[in-house]
């Protein structure tokens, strides 16, 4: 099954980060780079609130699912749930080395497992007529070899998944914590080029280390896309020229007051809703990030937004005390 279109660049799924408020947020920075919700399981969708679990507006699209579990059946049945919310893509998730995976027997698990993974990505192809894809590790344990990597891309692949997204780090189910996960593992960058190489007729996009718009260019010339994971959520406006310089698009970069503005009547309706401001705020604040007046920015809105009654007003306030730096 085809892609509906190329992406170069996409935001990777985080938990507990890539709720619908950060992807509004990065929308108002750049309208083209792909999105990814956090991962959600199967049974916390077909047992759970749907519209909270699954709910976004059509400004945060391009937009992809990412599914955690590993019963074929539930999985196709959330993929059909999905399609019906309007989502462009199905994600599943063989990479999380959490304990929560761990237990459940999916995540990074599922590395071990490709015939399984065939069996799920097929199940929800059949179910859908969303594109599937893949985010998977390098290797889990010491089942860390290339050969075992191609293995599982070519068992994967055989039921007609052609998008895989590689961290290029193996994960350690017992030893390391998620995190360390993220930055212990040496990068092999070159096994996910050379997984490119041996499967030319694959989507191959490389995640992993990776922090500003020129490593992705020169990553780009090895695969085809870039997944860049929690330097966007650290340092947000790096994507500020993705649209121009990876996307090819002849728009001007947004400013980081510009992006506040449009983030203003957002937080007001939300607000409005009986939503905490800090459900919000947690997600910006990063906006200003390596520039002077952060700290300022970071400062205001800590001090502020657990208020009561605490809204748009108070982000307002924190672009004041950032612009007296300019």
């Amino acid at each position: 099954m085809d892609r509906l279109e190329s992406y170069p660049l996409s935001i990777a799924p985080m938990m507990d980060r890539s709720d619908r408020h950060f992807r509004f947020f990065m929308r108002q920075i750049t309208r083209h780079t792909l999105l990814y919700t956090e991962m959600i399981t199967s049974p916390a969708i077909i047992h759970g609130d749907r519209q909270k679990l699954l709910g976004f507006s059509e400004t945060e699209s391009p937009l992809v699912l990412q599914l955690g579990g590993d019963n074929p059946l539930d999985l196709a049945e959330c993929a059909r749930i999905a399609e019906d919310f309007g989502y462009n893509e199905i994600n599943l998730n063989v990479g999380c080395p959490s304990d929560r995976v761990q237990n459940g027997n999916f995540g990074a698990c599922l590395m071990a497992k490709p015939e399984l993974v065939a069996k799920i990505t097929e199940a929800i192809q059949k179910a859908v007529n969303l594109p599937v894809s893949v985010k998977h590790r390098i290797g889990v344990d010491d089942l860390d070899s290339y050969s075992h990597l191609a293995n599982f891309v070519r068992i994967v692949s055989s039921t007609g998944v052609k998008y895989f997204t590689i961290h290029a780090r193996k994960a350690w189910l017992q030893g390391l914590s998620p995190k360390e996960n993220r930055t212990v593992p040496p990068l092999r960058y070159h096994d996910v080029y050379r997984l490119k190489q041996d499967f030319p007729h694959l989507d191959i996009e490389i995640n992993g280390g990776i922090t500003n718009i020129p490593q992705v260019q020169e990553h780009l010339k090895e695969v085809d896309a870039v997944m860049i994971g929690r330097a966007a959520y650290d340092n947000p406006f790096l994507f500020a020229t993705a649209d121009r310089d990876i996307y090819g698009v002849d728009v001007t970069p947004p400013t980081r007051a510009m992006v506040v503005e449009k983030m203003l009547p957002y937080i007001d309706y939300w607000v409005g809703k009986g939503l905490k401001l800090n459900s919000i705020t947690r997600h910006i604040f990063g906006l200003f990030t390596g520039i002077a007046g952060a700290k300022n920015w970071r400062r205001y809105i800590s001090q502020y937004a657990y208020k009561p009654g605490a809204g748009a007003e108070v982000i307002q306030g924190a672009l004041d005390e950032v612009s007296q730096r300019w």
